[in-house]
């Protein structure tokens, strides 16, 4: 077999699998749909842990159950707060409840997430959002969907004109991480239009790559709430680098994913912070 038919059915069967991926979310969906509440109210961070825990079995049930079998050679990241890159090989980087604080509190802005990630490289990707029935999948090479809809980054080209965004990864993060988020949305609040914080990062990436955004940027790193946005932007023809510019990889320490032309002069706002 020639390397250019060994790369189409490479690409063949990638693309074979991320409909199964598609697929998988989606039931998954389906299954914490039925647990949601807009009534949920934790009491306190013990019980937030408690019901976490919860809902994270009920869709990792169903991940695992059938990403083992499609693919079984690949790998699993256990800690969904990881950071860095992978050994070498196929691994799958999943959130089973993307946005579970915002689930057990009540709030619809929660999903799930598959990525597959081949020699540190990202490959492909599925979000589901099971309260709008929406789901986002990348291909790497073959663009970004929203459901039959390919998606397109912002045509903005002033920062002032920008609709901004960034989040915390996770909670307990260090005193100088809160220091330059702070920073950083004053220097974003002088500069750009709108600045929206929220998690999780994934449904602000979700509004970059589909152009109702225009730019997300995080200080730290976590790699299943970055890696689906990063896969997703970039194929709807936006940039993902580090604050400084360079291009983000599984190793950087920080995030910033925009449309190509704001790409500059968000940099050069956020390289001012030390």
């Amino acid at each position: 077999m020639t390397s250019l038919n060994h790369s189409a059915e490479k690409k063949a069967n990638d693309a074979h699998l991320l409909r199964l991926v598609t697929s998988v979310v989606q039931s998954a969906g389906m299954a914490l749909k039925q647990s949601f509440s807009a009534d949920n109210r934790p009491k306190d961070r013990e019980d937030i842990a408690k019901k976490i825990a919860s809902i994270d079995v009920i869709s990792l049930d169903i991940l695992r159950k059938s990403l083992s079998v499609a693919l079984p050679h690949a790998q699993w990241v256990e800690d969904e707060e990881g950071t860095g890159t992978l050994p070498a090989g196929e691994w799958w980087v999943t959130d089973p409840v993307e946005g579970a604080i915002n689930f057990i509190h009540g709030l619809q802005d929660w999903g799930i997430t598959v990525t597959l990630v081949r020699d540190n490289e990202i490959v492909l990707t599925a979000v589901h959002l099971p309260m709008s029935d929406d789901t986002y999948t990348a291909l790497r090479g073959e663009g970004a969907w929203l459901n039959d809809r390919r998606l397109q980054t912002s045509t903005k080209t002033h920062l002032n004109a920008a609709m901004v965004g960034t989040g915390q990864a996770m909670p307990n993060e260090s005193d100088d991480t809160y220091r330059r988020m702070g920073m950083s949305l004053v220097a974003m609040l002088k500069a750009a239009l709108v600045v929206h914080v929220s998690v999780p990062a994934t449904l602000q990436l979700i509004q970059v790559a589909a152009g109702s955004q225009d730019i997300f940027w995080q200080y730290s790193q976590v790699r299943s709430g970055l890696l689906a946005g990063a896969l997703l932007v970039s194929e709807a023809g936006g940039e993902v680098t580090d604050l400084q510019g360079a291009p983000w990889h599984l190793g950087s320490n920080s995030f910033l994913a925009s449309t190509s032309s704001l790409v500059e002069q968000a940099a050069a706002v956020l390289t001012s912070i030390t």
